[in-house]
């Protein structure tokens, strides 16, 4: 029997929604890396996963590198630990590898000299303005020219390669401030196989399109690497596609009540496009998604639903809350509130002066 939508989203959700591990990095290791554009989505991811968690705590991981943050798969930033990081930065390598080449068009050395270059020049923390100046200084003496540094694309191309992480040199880890760069601290060796896994013990059930899209890798790469895993259970999903999985998943489950997820949750980037309908309609995925400028908005979880968002902008230690459901879903009570709100405020340590809630036709 094929599995359903539900199927699949109520065994996601027993991976993203585990019993706490007792430290920041535990669990992270449990629900994966977390995508971190905007600074605060760990801090409120593990927030709403593990109510309970506090900004100190995941600060504190950060400065221990116990954590770690930096651009990786997709050109995106993630949040991980350094072990998952490693893995991350193996396959940023090979799905970013093509942008990479078409941008820089070496013609008397590799990129894997100029990686090699970036991570010993790195060693200590370097800004983003070293490192460009080093990409420069290293094209002109390997190259003969540089036709790449003078805009926002080369910039990139200092420090996104994967083998850098980043901290803030102003401002704290939940805020936007400016960045520098340093190598990742020696780990175990990993590589896409590794990366493959994680998503699978972070996301699965998951389609070749789901891991193809996550990792930034090709279907033909991630086919090879799915096909080399012994033991994958397989299963035809309500889309036609095959979803695998690891041996010995936890139980199905859906967490009841509310969570205020963080822009970029994993509900919402973890899976191709056309397989987020497990978690919410396609109108409303439509609606979180902000084509014109690559924003999503906060997403509202209601019984393991997505079902609408909410705000709390600014940057004042006190600032009101708007939560907005979409018509025809179930409207949160204002008492399931208590506990996602306590959330928010433990895990960005900010009040809540005000809960207002809000109803949107899509």
């Amino acid at each position: 029997m094929a599995l359903s939508w539900d199927d699949l989203a109520a065994a996601a959700l027993a991976r993203q929604f585990p019993d706490p591990a007792p430290d920041v990095a535990g669990r992270l290791t449990q629900v994966g890396p977390i995508q971190a554009q905007t600074a605060r989505s760990p801090f409120l991811g593990l927030a709403a996963r593990f109510p309970g968690t506090t900004r100190a705590e995941v600060e504190a991981s950060y400065d221990s590198g116990a954590i770690v943050r930096g651009s990786t798969i997709r050109g995106t930033v993630h949040t991980a630990t350094p072990e998952q990081y490693a893995a991350l930065g193996a396959t940023t390598r090979v799905g970013q590898r093509t942008l990479w080449q078409r941008m820089l068009k070496l013609e008397h050395s590799t990129l894997e000299d100029l990686w090699d270059a970036t991570e010993q020049y790195a060693a200590e923390w370097r800004t983003p303005d070293d490192l460009q100046d080093h990409l420069h200084r290293w094209l002109v003496e390997h190259e003969g020219h540089d036709d790449v540094t003078s805009n926002a694309a080369g910039r990139y191309l200092s420090f996104g390669h994967g083998g850098l992480v980043r901290r803030p040199v102003n401002g704290d880890w939940a805020g936007q401030g400016a960045p520098e760069y340093r190598t990742l601290p020696p780990v175990v060796a990993a590589g896409l196989a590794d990366a493959v896994l994680l998503h699978l013990r972070s996301h699965g059930p998951a389609s070749r399109q789901d891991v193809a899209w996550w990792s930034g890798l090709g279907l033909r790469v991630v086919d090879e690497l799915l096909g080399d895993l012994d033991g994958l259970v397989a299963d035809e999903g309500p889309d036609g596609r095959t979803y695998v999985a690891l041996p010995g998943a936890p139980d199905p489950r859906v967490p009841e009540g509310v969570r205020l997820l963080p822009e970029f949750d994993a509900l919402m980037c973890g899976y191709d496009p056309a397989g987020r309908v497990r978690f919410a309609e396609q109108k409303h995925l439509d609606r979180l998604w902000i084509g014109a400028n690559g924003m999503v908005l906060p997403p509202l979880l209601v019984d393991g639903r997505i079902t609408g968002y909410w705000r709390a902008t600014g940057s004042a230690m006190r600032r009101p809350l708007e939560v907005v459901w979409f018509a025809g879903t179930r409207k949160p009570r204002k008492a399931e509130l208590d506990g996602p709100v306590a959330a928010l405020e433990t895990g960005l340590g900010i009040t809540i002066t005000d809960v207002a809630l809000t109803r949107e036709a899509v």
